[in-house]
């Protein structure tokens, strides 16, 4: 019986770049460790579509490929270091941690990227210090994996991740903030809270208020309360109070959707006119938010918050989280509304809390 796989590594060899593609794509769903050495040689081939068809078996090879992967982080041609951060991206062990390390300082924007995605996926506290530079990496793609890593490794980078919230460059501390925020860990409530009262500048302040929500640790409620109290960041703290999800804010929300006190000079809403300002963006982030805590005090709010056309989507799909609770409050809009559009809205809300005419 005829070996597959060694006839598909012989085909690695052939002169036609479409026999070796397909060689390359062939191995990788046989996943043979076999194939590793041969398929990281192919990393060099001198056609693109050969190269990526090798990452992706030695991707789907997986464990196997881990440490001859690795070694190739060390070669002269970039090309190839950039093929096997990729690869590790998906597949590194700790087994291949000292030279991802080492790829996360390399010159290549992609390695590093790469790296320290890799480096995030082994989730080691030993990888802080390596990381912690490439949060003011100049390239935006490498900031975001040097963050994501650091929020997978947790509670072991939270020490330096706060030390960096005093870093004088600003992308430093915003990429802290994000880092923080994916952790979803309590102590970075309170240095987070100190960021948005504190920090000099307003992205930094917006990330901060967008991180304790996504925490969601009820220890930032009353803080957010004042937070709202400036219009720049007034419609990330209702939209931050709906994700943490305490019903501290129900009435504070409902006072937004009803316009009860709003802010002295709200911000107009750049090409909507006089009549727009950035209220009204905040009354539909304080409708979702409703629907996101799904506290019942909330109805009548979000069966009013119906009739302005700026909240009427929101309010539609706020009440459909509430089930079949909403029908007796919107059938009289059914039959007493002349407005075609809010009929349309209530119907629509009915079907999706099993409303059907005449069955109810």
């Amino acid at each position: 019986m005829a070996d597959q796989v060694a006839e598909q590594i012989a085909a690695l060899r052939d002169e036609d770049w479409a026999i070796r593609e397909e060689a390359a794509l062939l191995l990788g769903r046989l996943k043979d460790s076999r194939a590793v050495h041969p398929l990281v040689s192919t990393l060099k081939d001198r056609d693109r579509s050969v190269r990526e068809a090798a990452i992706a078996a030695l991707t789907s090879i997986g464990e196997p490929s881990v440490l001859a992967v690795g070694g190739c982080l060390a070669d002269p041609d970039l090309s190839v270091q950039e093929a096997a951060s990729a690869v590790l991206a998906s597949i590194a062990d700790d087994r291949v941690l000292e030279p991802l390390l080492r790829a996360v300082a390399s010159g290549d924007w992609i390695v590093r990227m790469h790296a320290a995605k890799a480096v995030g996926r082994l989730k080691n506290p030993r990888s802080v210090p390596a990381l912690i530079p490439l949060l003011q990496d100049k390239v935006k793609a490498v900031r975001e994996e040097t963050s994501t890593a650091l929020a997978a490794i947790g509670e072991a980078a939270i020490p330096a991740l706060v030390d960096a919230l005093r870093d004088h460059e600003w992308l430093v501390r915003l990429h802290a903030v994000e880092a923080l925020g994916k952790t979803r860990s309590r102590t970075a409530v309170q240095p987070l809270l100190s960021v948005l009262f504190n920090d000099a500048d307003s992205a930094v302040r917006e990330d901060a208020i967008r991180a304790l929500g996504e925490i969601g640790d009820p220890e930032a409620v009353e803080f957010l309360f004042i937070a709202m109290r400036d219009p720049a960041l007034r419609t990330l703290a209702v939209e931050a109070l709906g994700r943490i999800g305490d019903r501290r804010a129900v009435p504070v929300l409902i006072d937004v959707v009803a316009g009860t006190n709003p802010p002295d000079a709200p911000r107009a809403v750049a090409g909507c006119g006089d009549r727009w300002n950035e209220e009204v963006i905040t009354q539909g982030a304080a409708v979702r938010a409703l629907g996101a805590i799904g506290d019942e005090a909330a109805l009548p709010a979000l069966v009013a918050a119906l009739a302005p056309t700026f909240t009427r989507a929101e309010a539609s799909a706020a009440l459909a989280k509430f089930g079949s609770k909403v029908i007796p409050l919107l059938l009289p809009l059914l039959t007493g509304s002349q407005d075609e559009n809010l009929r349309y809205h209530v119907k629509e809300t009915l079907a999706l809390v099993g409303w059907r005419a005449g069955r109810m």
